[in-house]
């Protein structure tokens, strides 16, 4: 899986690199570039706040909750990474999600609704996951993603305004010109948009296996999944579309022909992967 997600961020790469040239040249598609990276990296840097903030966590003490602590110590230890602070989410709903930088800031949040619904066993399965997320830097992965796609979705801009003045300058505008970049126009985003829904995708997939391996227990976290999936769908959750690719469930699913369009890969394909995972004690 990781080896799928760099041939997609090479694929989105590559498709930014010829429609720069194309639409741009050097100078656009270095401009592009700046204008997304400068928006994508400043939500990079202040990811963990702004989720943190939009989801109503807040910070839960060893006090508060001891199993709890002593259970994500222990898996952080196992994954080699410094233990993420924990926070709780006031919702029924039964979910959870991992955030910050890397692994010396990461931050694991869960619900309210996944604690009282799963038992301890498949709350370690759901743990391991989101601390794979922390070790395996994927708010960084799904950062460049989002910059290189912003940066297409700015190419287009360009290519939208330039027709625009274009046609104005032109008395006789070349018909197959037009066609063409307005078929660029509405084509190129789209793909763009679906490589980065597959690169999320390819990520959970490694999350899955990543906290498989660190829990040593992939069954748990295909109970907790399954558990969690025929409860997603019965309680709606009020939550911004753009933090929900971060949850270990998709708290916006949607079956059938939109998983396409999804952030997620189907629970169904999930749990079956986890099945057939074999587990080699301590390596990650």
């Amino acid at each position: 899986m990781a080896i799928r997600s760099a041939l997609l961020l090479g694929l989105l790469t590559g498709i930014f690199l010829a429609i720069g040239g194309l639409v741009g040249g050097k100078f656009g598609m270095f401009l592009a570039l700046i204008l997304a990276g400068v928006m994508n990296f400043i939500a990079y840097f202040f990811s963990d706040k702004i989720v943190l903030s939009m989801s109503g966590a807040k910070p839960i003490s060893p006090e508060q909750a001891p199993a709890l602590y002593n259970m994500v110590r222990e898996l952080s230890q196992r994954a080699n990474i410094p233990m993420p602070r924990l926070y709780l989410i006031p919702s029924e709903q039964p979910n959870a999600f991992a955030t910050g930088r890397g692994p010396s800031n990461g931050v694991v949040a869960v619900t309210s609704g996944l604690l009282n619904l799963l038992n301890e066993r498949e709350v370690r399965g759901v743990i391991a996951h989101e601390i794979a997320h922390i070790k395996n830097r994927d708010v960084l992965v799904s950062t460049i993603a989002a910059t290189i796609a912003g940066a297409i979705g700015y190419l287009m801009n360009f290519l939208q305004f330039s027709m625009f003045f274009r046609s104005e300058d032109e008395e006789s505008p070349n018909p197959l010109s037009i066609i063409s970049s307005i078929l660029m126009i509405i084509i190129v985003p789209i793909i763009a948009t679906l490589i980065q829904l597959a690169i999320s995708r390819s990520r959970e997939y490694l999350a899955d296996e990543v906290g498989a391996q660190i829990s040593a227990d992939p069954m748990a976290l295909a109970s907790a999944l399954e558990k969690i999936e025929n409860y997603v769908h019965q309680i709606p959750e009020h939550v911004n579309p753009g933090t929900a690719h971060m949850y270990i469930a998709n708290p916006l699913s949607s079956g059938g022909i939109m998983e396409l369009l999804s952030t997620h890969p189907s629970t169904q394909k999930r749990i079956e992967r986890l099945y057939r995972l074999k587990i080699t004690p301590g390596v990650f």
